[in-house]
């Protein structure tokens, strides 16, 4: 059985923009459907409005996000952690990546360095106010 887990983020009128800035850091394919497309939506203050998009990057690597309907109301969206499992030093390459094109905007709360435990963390705040957690697994002994 293959299950996933996916962060699916709302937000208050600018998904289409959050979902756009997504995708150029992380790459992948996005869809985007809006309220107009999907329900018919004729207002044109929410039309445009994105009632469901996604963001596949890869398998396990998916995030989903819309704009919350007018009749409802928005908090935060938590954070979500980026981090590798140490095997693959491409990953710490492209977990960098994603750290250097989150960060256009951002706020830094802790910029990416090494941690204590030695894997490189960082935490920010992203100009849409998605909270992000970066680690890279810093090799084990007797790795290179």
């Amino acid at each position: 059985m293959a299950l996933g887990m996916n962060p699916y983020l709302q937000f208050s009128g600018n998904a289409a923009e959050a979902v756009d800035f997504y995708h150029s850091v992380f790459g992948g394919e996005l869809s985007k459907m809006t309220y107009a497309e999907g329900m018919g939506d004729q207002n044109p203050q929410t039309s445009s409005n994105i009632m469901h998009s996604s963001l596949y990057v890869d398998r396990g690597f998916q995030l989903m996000a819309s704009d919350a309907p007018a009749e409802m109301t928005t908090s935060g969206n938590g954070s979500i952690s980026l981090s590798s499992n140490g095997d693959d030093p491409a990953d710490d390459d492209k977990l960098r990546s994603y750290w250097d094109g989150l960060s256009n905007g951002a706020t830094v709360n802790l910029p990416l360095e090494q941690a204590p435990w030695g894997d490189y963390f960082g935490q920010l705040t992203d100009r849409f106010g998605v909270s992000w957690m970066v680690n890279i697994t810093a090799p084990q002994d007797g790795e290179q």
